[in-house]
């Protein structure tokens, strides 16, 4: 088997010597003094080639000016077929484009935004809609009929890992710090089908997982079965032991304390003066 090869035109010198021409036209396009040096020709066919020029423009460092030149068969007037801004080598690019449905992430849905569902998502398998009028529509309804389409194995699969490695999981500070699990708790409420030996619903109010999908082996300190700390001790009145100590009276001030000077002599002791 011979390779197939590829024809390399060659560069047309009427094209290579149209330099003030290329020049002149990516002047036109850019504004004054972003139109830099001629960094090369590169013929693009027979008859035509581009001119690249450096762009100066501070917000397209390492972009050029490509400037498409050619001319007809047997021609000799050169004439501007294109004019474009391209990256070098060493542009700074955008990264590439990502469709919105790649780009949503968890909690992005907000009140009045609509999320449609492809036709070929693999979470979603077609249901069974056809029913007849005897049969016991809310025991079909729990089964998933009843439903143009419900969750798929690989649907199942996906949330099952998500909920398992999440917040939700084993793997988490809070759940290594519970008394017990999640499967052992009066609050935990397991989910229908075959995801019900696995996850249920978190049922108490005052845990941090209350209303969300808790896998069987997470655990937190709201836990039904939590021992109970030890009793409160009740503070009592202090008891004062009046036999280690005297008591003593307070002292009088001493302006109550200053001795009474009147009547301070005793009168009967007294000698006599000799007073009539």
């Amino acid at each position: 088997m011979s390779r197939t090869r590829t024809r390399v035109p060659p560069a047309d010198p009427a094209c290579v010597a149209a330099l003030d021409l290329a020049r002149a036209a990516a002047e036109e396009i850019a504004r004054p003094g972003e139109v830099g040096d001629h960094l090369g020709f590169e013929a693009e066919a027979d008859r035509t080639g581009t001119h690249s020029f450096v762009c100066l423009d501070r917000a397209y460092r390492g972009w050029r000016w490509a400037i498409t030149v050619t001319r007809a068969s047997r021609a000799k007037v050169v004439t501007v077929s294109e004019t474009v801004l391209q990256p070098g080598p060493d542009a700074l690019l955008p990264p590439e484009w990502v469709p919105w449905s790649e780009r949503l992430r968890p909690g992005d849905l907000g009140v009045g935004d609509l999320l449609p569902t492809s036709a070929d998502d693999d979470r979603l398998a077609p249901g069974f809609t056809e029913t007849a009028e005897d049969t016991d529509r809310q025991m079909i309804f729990e089964l998933g009929l009843g439903r143009a389409r419900v969750l798929s194995p690989s649907g199942r699969d996906r949330a099952v890992r998500r909920w398992h490695s999440g917040e939700s999981g084993p793997h988490t500070p809070i759940a290594h710090a519970a008394p017990a699990q999640c499967s052992t708790c009066g609050f935990y409420w397991p989910l229908a089908g075959v995801l019900r030996l696995g996850f249920g619903v978190c049922a108490n109010e005052y845990a941090p997982d209350d209303g969300r999908v808790v896998s069987a082996d997470h655990g937190c300190g709201a836990h039904s079965e939590a021992p109970a700390g030890p009793p409160p001790i009740e503070q009592t009145l202090p008891i004062l032991d009046d036999l280690g100590f005297d008591l003593m009276e307070d002292k009088p001030d001493q302006e109550e304390a200053a001795p009474d000077l009147a009547g301070s002599v005793d009168e009967s002791a007294s000698e006599p003066l000799g007073h009539s």
